[in-house]
């Protein structure tokens, strides 16, 4: 399990990985908060409920990542910890408990922002292997 960062153009990107789908996007979502703070600084002091559904793998990541983004925006939150649970029935089905705080300005440095997740060479491999672009 694991991400890492790369350049593109004036986005950046995520590789990420893991032991199935799940834990890839979890590590996805790790990834992509690590852009905007060291996600390290991020205690798992509360818990947000997420449900959400797709016909494939690809817009289930684009809708959990632009989620996490709309919390961040708009509710102030960062999270470090992400408990997905997938069922494929109909498409795709998740509920992910993400695992985080409200932004403290005294210990969360915030390195930059995340505008939205990009399709443009999205890559979602079902055994764990993830990669993705974010506009910055």
């Amino acid at each position: 399990m694991a991400y890492e960062q790369f350049e593109h153009t004036a986005d950046v990107g995520i590789r990420a990985t893991g032991d199935g789908l799940e834990e890839a996007f979890a590590e996805a979502a790790r990834g992509m908060f690590s852009i905007i703070t060291d996600i390290g600084e991020v205690s798992p002091v509360g818990e947000l409920r997420i449900e959400l559904s797709a016909e494939d793998p690809e817009s289930l990541l684009v809708e959990f990542l632009s989620e996490l983004i709309y919390l961040f925006e708009v509710r102030s939150m960062l999270f470090s910890r992400f408990d997905v649970k997938m069922e494929h029935r109909d498409g795709i089905r998740m509920t992910v408990i993400a695992m985080g705080e409200v932004i403290d300005r005294e210990k969360h440095v915030l390195k930059g922002a995340v505008k939205a997740v990009s399709y443009h060479d999205i890559m979602v491999d079902r055994s764990g292997e993830i990669r993705v672009i974010f506009d910055v």
